[in-house]
């Protein structure tokens, strides 16, 4: 796992993959515990990580899109959409990101 974070497209993996743990979390804790249990305080913790998180994956992704010469139509797009779909970058990372 230490070797993700040599390269830009590894440190890409790991935030893909932060985020869609921290889109886990808020689906299946945090909300049930708001709604079902009458708890908030996971979700107002959590929703600022994981969007925080989301963030970091849009301006990374078009970072290493830009310096690694990605064709957008090819590569960009499908890797940006992926943290828009629920758990798309765990896909993502699976199908392009480990492979580049």
């Amino acid at each position: 796992m230490i070797h993700l974070f040599k390269t830009k497209i590894g440190r890409l993996r790991m935030i893909a993959i932060l985020e869609g743990i921290s889109l886990l979390v808020l689906v299946f804790i945090a909300v049930p515990l708001k709604y079902g249990f009458d708890n908030p305080s996971l979700v107002k913790m959590m929703g600022p990580v994981h969007g925080s998180l989301f963030l970091l994956f849009l301006f990374t992704t078009l970072s290493v899109g830009v310096e690694q010469g990605w064709k957008f139509k090819e590569i960009t797009w499908k890797v940006l959409l992926a943290c828009v779909i629920p758990f798309g970058t765990f896909y993502i990372d699976h199908k392009i990101l480990r492979r580049l």
